[in-house]
């Protein structure tokens, strides 16, 4: 992948947060490009690569097909969790960079073959956490680094939403892993680790 080109994407599932998140966020994207979609319904692929402007789009029996494409440099998975590690390894085996939806996966032993696949294959591999990268957010790690307010005692944190009924996945532990907790419990948990990370290792 050559760093002075905008990366090619291809985005694999077409739920909620790709519809919603990332596939507009392509429209004003300086250093990416969307190039194809990958979903289980040819109908929606069909309908929102003309709607996002991808260039191609497959199934998900056509995902090999998807990555020999030489202008994907690199694929957003946006699939059930259960899916992560298979769609992370194949597309690590093609060469591809792998930017995937958190949580990584169901379980550390998961993540483990994820991270080696794409060690063994020279690709890069991330997930794709907002919450470092969010204005509010880093305003507020900065505000706990330079101790204005006092030694942390005590942070609360919350994070709810109403799970559309359509997104029954989210309810099956084979597809979602460890339910609300690893769903949205994380960026509670993963966020205050963060927060307090330079903190308490000053103490």
């Amino acid at each position: 992948m050559t760093i002075s080109k905008r990366v090619g994407f291809a985005v694999v599932g077409l739920g909620h947060i790709s519809e919603h998140a990332v596939l507009p966020a392509f429209r004003h994207a300086q250093k990416s490009r969307l190039v194809a979609l990958v979903s289980s319904d040819p109908n929606k692929a069909k309908r929102f690569a003309a709607k996002f402007k991808a260039r191609r789009f497959f199934t998900y029996d056509c995902y090999d097909e998807c990555l020999r494409d030489p202008e994907i440099d690199a694929v957003y998975i946006a699939t059930n969790n259960g899916s992560h590690l298979d769609f992370t390894v194949r597309a690590a085996a093609a060469g591809k960079h792998v930017l995937c939806e958190k949580p990584l996966a169901n379980t550390t032993d998961e993540c483990r073959q994820m991270v080696e696949a794409c060690r063994k294959n020279n690709v890069y591999l991330m997930t794709a956490y907002r919450k470092y990268f969010e204005p509010a957010a880093l305003d507020l790690k900065k505000l706990v680094t330079s101790r204005k307010l006092g030694r942390l005692k005590l942070i609360h944190s919350a994070f709810t939403f109403n799970l559309p009924q359509k997104q029954v996945w989210h309810l099956s532990r084979e597809l979602a892993g460890g339910g609300s907790l690893l769903d949205v419990g994380v960026y509670c948990v993963n966020t205050i680790r963060w927060l307090t990370h330079a903190v308490l290792a000053e103490e």
